[in-house]
């Protein structure tokens, strides 16, 4: 079957999620990220990542604005930086996170075919908001699908279910795209066509799927069809 749609992850896909670290880390009134800010955007992510998996095992659902608090909060404590200017900083900048530069360009090419695209994503309503409206990319966006709607984080089988309930398609005519390598897995383990935006170069997860294609980055998803 063709390919009819097209569905992203927000945060690390089409947004940089390292900008609001980097981009504070050039400000002098934030001078403690001068050096560490690469390791603190990590740990971040990562900690981000983690407490959405330990909230869905739990059953402890929050929305991801607290998770994402939550893991800076831990990655500032691992610099051993206290400063609430510079975590109220950090926090308002990931809220306006870059896009890559390929995301416009990449999004046209696909609405131009008449494609359906759309964001499948742990974020909560009120962030992606700010994040689409930031970067310019809603009018390239047919929907915006928060895990909100079910209360409970990605890989769960009920996030991917918004995909067809929300758009009308079956899995096998969708492409999902993401740069985490377990949601790219799970996703194809739903059922999707799936590919991995593998920026890092990392090995690949030892899951219950993989995903179909490996991409550096997101430049060549037009052509998937």
């Amino acid at each position: 079957m063709p390919i009819t749609t097209y569905v992203f992850d927000a945060y690390g896909t089409l947004f940089d999620v390292n900008a609001a670290a980097a981009q504070a880390a050039q400000e002098p009134e934030h001078a403690a990220l001068r050096d560490v800010w690469p390791a603190l955007a990590r740990d971040w992510r990562r900690k981000q990542l983690e407490y959405t998996w330990l909230r869905a095992v739990a059953d402890r659902h929050c929305d991801f604005w607290q998770v994402t608090c939550d893991g800076l909060d831990w990655a500032l404590a691992a610099q051993g930086i206290a400063d609430s200017a510079t975590r109220d900083r950090l926090l308002a900048l990931y809220r306006e996170l870059a896009a890559y530069p390929e995301v416009p360009t990449m999004l046209s090419a696909l609405k131009d075919r008449g494609a359906t695209t759309a964001i499948l994503s742990n974020g909560s309503t009120d962030m992606l908001e700010a994040a689409v409206n930031s970067a310019g990319i809603g009018d390239l966006l047919d929907a915006v699908l928060s895990v909100d709607e079910v209360g409970i984080f990605k890989p769960s089988a009920r996030v991917y279910d918004l995909v067809g309930a929300r758009l009308n398609v079956p899995p096998q005519d969708v492409l999902f795209v993401s740069s985490n390598g377990w949601d790219a897995a799970g996703a194809a383990g739903y059922g999707f066509q799936t590919a991995w935006v593998n920026r890092a170069g990392d090995p690949v997860d030892r899951l219950y799927a993989t995903p179909h294609h490996i991409l550096p980055d997101l430049t060549t998803i037009p052509r998937f069809t």
